[in-house]
Order: C-alpha cells, then structure tokens, then sequence
C-alpha cells in the first residue's frame, strides 16, 4: 500500500523489488492519471488501484492484516531547506496521517522517505516522536541518509529514509549496497538527445560525464518548468543544458553545435531518465503539470533497491558474512507527545 504517490516512483521501485500493489493513492489528478496511464490496465504483478484522493480521507482498516508493507512519499515542505521549514506546524504535515492508517493497516513493514532537511537537528524531537509512536506499535525504526546517485541514478538527491519492520524482522533488515559505478547524465541522455538528428548529441554526451544536481518540480503555488534555482541551472550549464526552461522535443539536426550560446534543454522525458524512470513512462497534463511530476519524484531504482533489503528481511533470509543488521535509529530526545 502506497500514499502520498506522486507519479509513481516508490511504487514502480517496489514493483521491480517483488511487491504487488492493493492501493496506490494520490490526491493530485494528472499524478493520478500518470498512475493510471501507465499501471492501471497492466503492471509487473498486475493492475495498480489508484485511488485518487485525500489522504485524510482514506480509511485503513479494511486492509488491517493484509499488507506486507506500507510506503508513502510523504510531502516534503513542512522540512525542506527551501521552505519555512514548519514541521509539525505546517498543514501539508501528513507524517501523522501516515502513522495514523500504519496503526489502522498494521503492516509488517513500513517505508516512508523525505528530504534530507528532516534531518537537522532543529527537527530532533519531532522524528523522536516518530520513532516513539512507531516502537509503541511493534515497530523496530531505521532511519538514513541515501543518495540516489549510489544507486544508478544520474543525480544527486539526497533522501531521508525511514525504514520500520516489526521485531521480529528487524535483525535481518541491512540498508542496500551502493553500485560501485556512478552514471552520468550523458551515459543517460545520449540516445534521447540525439534522437530528432542532432549532431552534437555525442559530444555533448562526453562532455556531460558527471551526475546532475537535484532536480527540483516545484508545488502548485510556487515553481515552474525549469531545472531549480539559479545554483542549480548554473550546474546543469557546466552540463551543456540550458535549465531556464523546459524543451517541447530534444534538439534537431539543425540544432547549433559547440556553442555556449545555444545550449540544448531537457524535455520531460530526459527528466524522468534522469530520475530514473524508463524512457516509455507517459507522463499526464501539460509540461508544468508534468515537470512537477518529474521533479517531485522518488527515484525508482532507490526504492528497488531499499524495497530488496525490506523484502529480504521480511523473508527473514540470513544476512551474508560481510553483512551486519542495520543500526536501530534511537530517539534523541525524550518525546513530549504523540502525533497518533
């Protein structure tokens, strides 16, 4: 069971890990069309339910009982370093409506990833809260850093992620392995940016050999299709992109070459590449609806790879020789109340 789930990232990383979906829910509209464009008639282990709706409105317990794990990209503004950084004080908050429907489904596991800013120390006696509410539950709490970019993912994005499983699971729980080769934007977006002719595109590809900076989509209120902030468009020019906007179609065999003027854009397609969707995921609305999309996703080789270990230990397969179980994330303060 999957909330908060955008245009599908976390679920189709967990897909890929061996998790069939008995809900999949998303209160965006063209997020949920993506969803159903692309996973309701068909999906690895069957159709995804997309239930397109509020959070607050979804009631868990018919499924109490019948869910292995329980995932939810949770919305990142209440903590982000871009934000006023709120936490508990800001109503798109939703981490005690996720807490809520855990107790209701009563999962054996939970999955929930967020922006590195819920890390800061300023927010230490809110995720005590959480790893109190989660213990009183059964749950044992993992919590990480990781950054996409040690998963085959050509970004950086940096995420913090909150593994729980209960007890008796949780001595065969280890974070995933990092790849030992990084990909680079060009590896990723050479056949895609030279796919109406360009000339350049190979060039261009072996220029481009680093990970890009974290891709960024904005909220309804507040950001456009472009690739971030002026840092962050100053990265993507060392890339030979021009992120000011977002491109219609990648460039053609009239396209210049070699010339910092004229840089080459991303299109919506090369941006979901980057945050490691296949190059088929139909993207719904228009190209602000869509970048959005892109740019508020969980990289779906991130949650591959997290939902493998959390399968594992679920399986209760034996850790290997050089593995040792993950270190339980303890409170750092004692907590003052309950978010349930």
């Amino acid at each position: 069971m999957e909330i908060c789930a955008g245009a599908g990232g976390q679920a189709l990383g967990l897909e890929g890990a061996g998790f069939s979906h008995a809900a999949v829910v998303e209160i965006d509209n063209w997020a949920a069309e993506t969803l159903r464009i692309n996973r309701s008639k068909r999906g690895l282990h069957g159709p995804w339910p997309v239930l397109e709706m509020d959070v607050h409105d979804f009631d868990g317990t018919p499924y109490n009982g019948q869910i292995d794990l329980f995932a939810g990209g949770v919305p990142c503004p209440p903590f982000s370093i871009a934000g006023k950084q709120l936490g508990a004080d800001d109503d798109r908050d939703l981490f005690p409506e996720a807490l809520r429907i855990i107790q209701e489904v009563n999962p054996r596991a939970v999955l929930l990833e967020n922006v590195r800013g819920l890390g800061q120390k300023r927010f230490d006696q809110y995720r005590s809260q959480i790893i109190h509410d989660l213990n009183e539950l059964g749950y044992t709490v993992f919590w990480d850093l990781l950054h996409a970019s040690d998963f085959k993912v050509p970004q950086l994005r940096p995420r913090f992620i909150l593994v729980a499983l209960k007890s008796e699971y949780a001595p065969y729980f280890t974070w995933p392995d990092k790849s030992e080769k990084t990909i680079s934007v060009g590896q990723s977006l050479k056949s895609l940016m030279s796919a109406n002719g360009w000339p350049g595109a190979s060039e261009w590809a072996r220029k481009a050999n680093t990970v890009a900076p974290t891709l960024v989509g904005g909220s309804k209120k507040h950001g456009g299709p472009d690739v971030g902030p002026t840092r962050a468009k100053e990265a993507w020019k060392k890339l030979g992109v021009k992120g000011t906007s977002i491109a219609e179609e990648a460039p053609g065999p009239d396209f210049p070459v070699n010339d910092p003027e004229n840089l080459p854009r991303l299109t919506v397609q090369m941006g979901g590449v980057i945050q490691g969707f296949p190059k088929n995921w139909k993207w719904a609305g228009g190209k602000t609806a869509q970048w959005r999309q892109v740019g508020n996703a969980f990289p779906p080789p991130v949650a591959q790879a997290i939902g493998t270990s959390i399968k594992d230990a679920l399986n209760k397969v034996p850790l290997a020789a050089d593995k040792t179980p993950a270190l339980e994330a303890f409170p750092t303060h004692e907590p003052q109340f309950s978010l349930l």
